[in-house]
Parts: structure tokens; sequence; C-alpha cells
């Protein structure tokens, strides 16, 4: 894939799974495909195969409240692409958890994705936020 490829294929990975079409965003996936979150985040793990996506989104949405997913630029070379990303809470007092996901790509699909989190503790903040609102 060309680096203007793996950018198109992210921003249409992003806009598949922002409208909740997983079952697209499986067909772009290879078998074999996962994505790490960190131990430090409430969320740790590695999820493996096409429906893993859909399974850590739906454990996230469940922890905390995502009012929006900002995307500022993806760049891309060899069988690599990375996009700096925040997200942001419905809790204004929490600060938007910015982060960058590292798409590793194979056979015009993605095999990897690694989330890195510049500050985790925003995203605990989050957890924090949504159970306090819940109890």
């Amino acid at each position: 894939m060309t680096p203007e490829q793996m950018i198109k294929f992210v921003d249409d990975l992003y806009e598949s799974t922002g409208v909740g079409d997983f079952d697209k965003a499986e067909t772009m996936l290879t078998d074999d495909f996962f994505i790490t979150e960190a131990d430090c985040l409430p969320m740790a793990g590695t999820y493996r195969g096409k429906t893993a996506l859909r399974e850590l989104y739906a454990k996230v949405m469940t922890m905390v409240d995502v009012v929006a997913l900002d995307r500022v630029e993806t760049t891309a070379g060899k069988d690599h692409a990375v996009t700096i990303l925040s997200f942001r809470f419905a809790d204004p007092s929490v600060p938007p958890a910015e982060l960058c996901e590292m798409f590793r790509f194979r056979d015009g699909k993605c095999c990897e994705i690694r989330p890195f989190y510049f500050e985790p503790s925003v995203f605990h903040a989050a957890v924090a936020a949504k159970a306090k609102q819940s109890a």
C-alpha cells in the first residue's frame, strides 16, 4: 500500500467504527488482527480476531462517556500509519485524552493497532467521572 492508501484506509476505518458499522470494519482486518491496550489502562490487554475492535469499543464505551473523537492528522510510510487524536468526554472537568494510534498493514488490510496514550491518568479520570455519574 502507498502512504496515501494507508491514510485513506485509516480514515475509512475510523468512519466505519465511528458510526458503528463494525461489519464493514471487520472486512478491513486480517484474520489474525490484534489490538493491544497498555497495562496501565483499565481496558488493558490484547484483543484478537476480526471482532476485536467491536469487543474493545463495547468495553470502552461502558467505561467512559466519549462525546467526540478528534483526529488531528495521520502520517504513513512503509507498512505503518500513525494517527494523532484525542477523546473528548461528556464531563467537562475531564480534559481530552490525547493519544496516537499505530496501524500496521499486511496484504491490503490492517493486522494490528497499538494505541499510545500521552497521559493515561486522564482516561482513568474519565472512568471515575462516569462511575460517579452512574452512582
